[in-house]
């Protein structure tokens, strides 16, 4: 079928667009190097940033042997994952594992629910003294009463040896509700004047509304929250002091990072004390790396399905104060 007049010109016009454009962004040698350079520089930080990760991993997996003439740099030899089974014998490992859970999910739940509601209330020009509790609000950020003087405080409340103490003190983060206040500003106004002039209450609209509507910058608090709580373990040195059954798992791991650290002392013994002595330590630094490695498997497990979610609320929560 032959083409009509005005098809012909619109391929001629496309034609003649594409040659226009493409001498206008045709690719220069400038181009090429910089991407050339961008691309190996970003290649290089993102190995130096995995190969740590990447390195414990292969010497968890590999012959303890091997591991002991640190002759595992870069690829696993001899596989091996009994020491991944051997975590069953560490004493109260399970249970410190549990500690550390709980506390994350319940920790970061509570955090997200207080800053998500904190934010919004603060957003509210007709809160009570608004300016006041906000400025406020920003001051902790700064100012704290010292190491001693909050120890103290934790007794008196009741909370040293106590499980609330991973809880109660991180519910209200200032700096996650000054996150969400300002991806809340950046809601249109009219969706809650809607609601009111419907009859909606406040809690009505932060529900239906704002709830869902700030789920990025939700997600983005939900990760800081969690990946605290989960690396969290001055709380636990600190305040749960002769209390091992309510160790968290970074304390726990703590403790065995001291233990292996007495290497350079065992080495020093004569005898067949000495390479006994030796061979403990080797199991404990090899116990040491696989601890590290089961320990960061959960977060690198749950960052991937929040990534989405973070990059956009970590953007949107920093436009403004």
């Amino acid at each position: 079928m032959a083409k009509t007049a005005q098809e012909k010109l619109d391929a001629k016009r496309e034609k003649e667009y594409y040659k226009k454009h493409k001498k206008m962004y045709r690719t220069k040698p400038s181009d090429i190097v910089f991407a050339v350079f961008n691309y190996l520089f970003f290649s290089v930080f993102t190995f130096t940033c995995i190969f740590p990760f990447y390195y414990l991993f292969i010497n968890t997996i590999s012959d303890n042997e091997l591991v002991k003439r640190g002759m595992i740099n870069f690829y696993p030899k001899g596989f091996n994952i009994d020491n991944y089974i051997a975590l069953r014998e560490v004493g109260d490992l399970g249970t410190s594992f549990l500690i550390t859970v709980s506390r994350t999910i319940i920790g970061t739940a509570l955090m997200v629910l207080a800053s998500a509601f904190v934010g919004y209330l603060v957003t509210k020009q007709d809160m009570w003294h608004r300016s006041f509790w906000y400025r406020f609000l920003v001051i902790t950020m700064y100012f704290n009463a010292g190491l001693i003087p909050t120890y103290l405080n934790m007794d008196l409340l009741g909370l040293t040896q106590n499980y609330l103490v991973y809880i109660l003190p991180g519910i209200v983060a200032p700096y996650n509700i000054i996150l969400v206040k300002t991806y809340i500003e950046s809601i249109p106004a009219e969706l809650e004047e809607s609601a009111f002039i419907d009859g909606a209450s406040y809690m009505t609209v932060f529900s239906k509304i704002i709830w869902p509507l700030s789920k990025p910058i939700l997600a983005t608090v939900a990760i800081f929250g969690a990946v605290g709580h989960w690396n969290s373990f001055q709380d636990s040195l600190i305040y749960m002091q002769g209390n091992d059954p309510m160790f968290t798992l970074q304390h726990r791991l703590y403790n065995y990072l001291n233990a292996s650290s007495n290497l350079q002392t065992l080495m020093s013994l004569g005898g067949s004390a000495a390479q006994q002595a030796m061979d403990e330590a080797l199991n404990s630094k090899v116990i040491k790396y696989t601890v590290s490695m089961a320990s960061i498997i959960p977060i690198f497990c749950v960052y991937p399905f929040m990534q989405r979610y973070f990059e956009k609320g970590i953007m949107l929560g920093a436009v403004k104060g």
